[in-house]
């Protein structure tokens, strides 16, 4: 009988590692989630910004060559071209 009692009680020691264990790791399952969705929104707001950055380098680029540079004035006129088509079928649309 007295094994029989040792052997519950050092079950019930295991279980009670056991469940220690799965608490401590919950709660590190919970601070990962919490940093990885940290990580995502710091991804998100820094493609923002390359994108930001990337459409200012643009503008910049078509400003340069609207100002007399000889480099990307093919991509100045494309771009007046495309504007300028832009502005008729505004203006198309409004005619209607």
């Amino acid at each position: 009988m007295g094994e029989l009692v040792e052997i519950v009680d050092s079950l019930e020691n295991k279980v009670s590692k056991l469940l220690h264990k799965l608490e401590l790791l919950s709660q590190t399952n919970t601070e990962l989630r919490e940093e990885l969705i940290a990580v995502k929104n710091g991804q998100k707001k820094a493609e923002q910004a390359l994108v930001d950055w990337e459409e200012k380098y643009n503008s910049l680029k078509l400003a340069n060559s609207m100002l007399g540079s000889n480099t990307n004035k093919t991509d100045a006129k494309l771009k007046i071209n495309t504007l300028i088509r832009e502005l008729d079928h505004c203006i198309a649309h409004l005619a209607e």
